[in-house]
């Protein structure tokens, strides 16, 4: 809690931070009544799961190819890392889990080649 009041801080200074608090704040609060903590953990691990066997499909869809006039993709798939990134540890902070661990694991769970 008190990691997370920092980066508050630190987020309202402009100075950027490892995990979002705003994020953090959103997804401790969207708790759902009468699921468990370790429900809610296990799903959050879940999600990481299918984002990560979701890969391949994103990579073969035809808008996933890069576009010299946006200097981008059409899905914004170069956003996709960043995304996780953040919201794994927004997730793992609200669980008091280790988000590099986790990450870890995501990357042992993410198909070599789609």
């Amino acid at each position: 809690q008190v990691t997370l009041s920092i980066f508050e801080l630190a987020s309202a200074a402009g100075i950027p931070c490892e995990v979002d608090p705003a994020l953090v704040t959103a997804l401790a609060g969207s708790g759902t009544e009468g699921v468990s903590p370790e429900e809610d953990y296990k799903v959050s691990c879940l999600l990481l799961v299918f984002v990560a066997v979701s890969l391949p499909l994103l990579a073969a869809d035809p808008a996933s190819l890069y576009n010299p006039e946006l200097d981008g993709h059409n899905n914004n798939l170069h956003c996709l890392a960043k995304a996780i990134a953040q919201l794994s540890a927004a997730l793992f902070t609200v669980h008091s889990k280790n988000i590099e661990s986790h990450l870890q694991e995501f990357l042992l769970v993410s198909p070599a080649s789609p």
